[in-house]
């Protein structure tokens, strides 16, 4: 719940800014520094990982669900429109690779059981149609 009133916080400090004559750019580096700082340092992947497959867009989402058998916590690294060519015929192994890395630069990568990595590519004509590929991996393999 922490986190969810931090985010929130953080998103109304960045809508306000955006109302302002700043340069949108410094606004933008200044609140993903202020969630790398909440969320931990190496939270927004990196752009080693972007250009491992070109992906014009890379999103992460953390997750933490409890049952009757324990708790299972996953860190889902959602990668969109990467040049199909990059991902090649055995787009598993660029999602271990892109797993490993940001498990190596997320400092609170140990906090999580998995990690599941999605390739997404969306038709630009019509966003609504779209496949997925996705790649689960225990983090402790890293």
């Amino acid at each position: 719940m922490k986190t969810i009133c931090r985010l929130g916080i953080l998103t109304l400090l960045v809508a306000s800014l955006q109302s302002c004559s700043c340069e949108p750019e410094s606004i933008a580096k200044g609140a993903l520094w202020g969630l790398e700082k909440m969320m931990g340092e190496g939270f927004m992947p990196s752009e080693e990982i972007r250009a491992l497959g070109n992906f014009q867009g890379m999103n992460v989402n953390l997750s933490q669900t409890n049952t009757d058998e324990g708790s299972e916590s996953t860190i889902f690294l959602k990668l969109e429109n990467g040049d199909p060519f990059l991902l090649g015929d055995q787009p598993d192994l660029l999602a271990r690779k892109c797993a490993e890395l940001y498990i190596r630069d997320f400092e609170k990568s140990d906090d999580y059981d998995l990690i599941t990595v999605q390739f997404i590519q969306s038709d630009p004509m019509n966003p609504d149609n779209f496949a997925m590929k996705e790649y689960t991996f225990n983090t402790i393999d890293f």
